[in-house]
């Protein structure tokens, strides 16, 4: 067996591409548009993963074309990602309106949500960062 990819169903397609590549940096790879079906597929990858010969997971943003509201986003768990640095991706994301809901007081785990309040856990690379403020005392928000 051979993980392929997370489907996340997304409202606003242009809102959840900026956030998953804009933001958390992934790239897209491939796009598929079905008139028949009324539905957009975009498929996203680490930029580490982009070379790797082996084939390596993606996420698969589904945007279907008939409006629907999708509550519940918390019972699918989460995405995780690892970053270089947790501090930098977080005031990246901070500096863009994003809500930190667990901030990373110590230096190795964060958790934010996607515009369609999906659960995005940010893991350090390598050993935690030693603590640092604002981040070490800054308060929980919402769930994650």
């Amino acid at each position: 067996m051979m993980y392929l990819h997370t489907m996340v169903r997304v409202a606003d397609l242009d809102r959840s591409l900026r956030f998953y590549c804009d933001l958390l940096g992934l790239q897209e790879v491939r796009r598929t548009e079905s008139e028949q079906g009324r539905f957009t597929l975009v498929y996203l990858r680490a930029p580490e993963d982009l070379d790797n010969p082996q084939p390596q997971p993606e996420i698969e943003l589904t945007y279907n074309w008939d409006p629907e509201t999708y509550d519940g986003g918390r019972n699918f768990g989460h995405l995780a990602f690892q970053v270089d640095d947790i501090y930098a991706a977080c005031q990246k994301l901070m500096d863009a309106g994003v809500t930190i809901n667990r901030p990373p007081h110590d230096g190795h785990m964060a958790f934010v949500r996607s515009p369609d309040a999906i659960s995005i856990e940010l893991l350090q690379k390598g050993a935690p960062l030693p603590p640092r403020e604002p981040w070490a005392s800054m308060e929980k928000t919402g769930s994650w």
